[in-house]
């Protein structure tokens, strides 16, 4: 048998490998290299770095990570010693979009304001750039997309400068890798400089990683009065998160927005079929048989007297309300990694059924293109 060392905290595997495989499951950052030393593969998560000082005189052999990113993992090494290696890609985009969405609305309701009178722009337009660009265009909003490599390969038609964004947007999102060094280098892209460039009272909304934007250089912004509101779901040094930064932001949540229920059964699911095509394991097409239904499916919704936006807004904030997040942060930041490791059942929009009293074809049309079920 295969022996597997598992992050204890990737869901819904318990009772799927254990008759292929030695499993040991354990803590992200409690896989050493003596745990790994005779492991054939590794099913982890953003925590548990897979470098030369991890797997030098290893055995494994296949690496999974049940994540979109994979900086965590030194890719040029495992190459070099032909260590199989593998991501989730998109499989938690739709539960970003949920996030941004929520974020959306509080943004709203805070500046009182129409999002269909907004523009957005995206930085970083692959799986969950694309998400939010479908959203943002659902609910009304002027979109500007900056994507560097799609434009060289695309054409730049689509695209706009990462000037224009800076310049033109009401709020800007970022959904890019974290990328160190190179061309399209994004560790501490928004700098003081380029936070500086921004248009006064823009709203920045980071759910990509942490490192991107300086700490030091956010803060100055924030309190210089540059921007309308930040809000942050990913932070430099996690878990050990800047407080003040916390204190300072207009929401502040624990690197969960991409952990829906949803988006988490696809991860798990995406790796564990390609660890069954490597290993040549009878899982293929596997997909978990037990995701729980939200505690409450069916959201009614009187639409008299309500603008669409208004209706819409009622939906999302049913399926996700980003106040719970921000709220169990603040009161004990400590608990991050815990808040992360135990979260609750999310399920994404199309868990859910809307019933709409006093029909609105408007809302009708947008809340199912967003992906709800809606019925009368």
């Amino acid at each position: 048998m295969i022996r597997i060392v598992i992050d204890d905290k990737i869901p819904f595997l318990k009772g799927v490998l254990e008759s292929y495989a030695e499993i040991i499951c354990l803590p992200g950052k409690e896989i050493n290299r003596d745990v790994v030393k005779k492991a054939d593969a590794m099913i982890i998560r953003t925590r548990t770095k897979c470098d030369e000082s991890l797997l030098e005189g290893t055995s494994v052999k296949f690496i999974a990570t049940a994540t979109i990113g994979f900086d965590h993992i030194d890719t040029e090494y495992c190459e070099k010693n032909e260590i199989r290696w593998t991501n989730a890609p998109g499989c938690n985009s739709v539960s970003v979009q949920q996030y941004i969405a929520s974020a959306l609305f509080k943004i709203a309701t805070k500046s009182y304001c129409r999002l269909k009178d907004r523009t957005i722009g995206i930085i970083g337009v692959g799986n969950v750039g694309s998400k939010v660009e479908k959203l943002s265009r659902i609910l009304g909003m002027r979109v500007l997309l900056n994507d560097p490599p799609r434009a060289r390969k695309e054409g730049e038609e689509d695209f706009v400068s990462l000037e224009t964004v800076l310049h033109d947007s009401d709020i800007i999102t970022l959904h890019v890798p974290l990328n160190m060094t190179g061309e399209d280098r994004t560790w501490h892209l928004f700098d003081e400089m380029l936070l500086g460039e921004m248009k006064k009272g823009v709203w920045l909304i980071n759910s990509a990683r942490g490192e991107v934007v300086k700490t030091s250089s956010l803060k100055k912004a924030i309190r210089s009065g540059k921007t309308g509101g930040v809000i942050l779901d990913v932070w430099e040094n996690e878990p050990d998160i800047d407080i003040d930064l916390m204190s300072e932001a207009f929401l502040a949540t624990p690197h969960i927005a991409g952990y829906s229920t949803d988006g988490k059964a696809k991860g798990t699911s995406m790796v564990i079929n390609s660890l069954s095509r490597y290993f040549n394991l009878p899982l293929q097409d596997w997909y978990p048989p037990d995701v729980p239904d939200p505690d409450k499916p069916l959201i009614l919704i009187d639409c008299k007297g309500k603008t669409s936006e208004k209706i819409i807004m009622e939906a999302v904030l049913h399926t996700y309300n980003i106040d719970e997040d921000d709220n169990s942060l603040r009161f004990n930041p400590a608990d991050f990694e815990k808040l992360r490791g135990n979260y609750r059942t999310r399920r994404e929009f199309p868990a859910f059924t809307v019933r709409l009293i006093n029909r609105s074809k408007e809302a009708e049309r947008i809340l199912k293109e967003s992906g709800f079920i809606v019925v009368y």
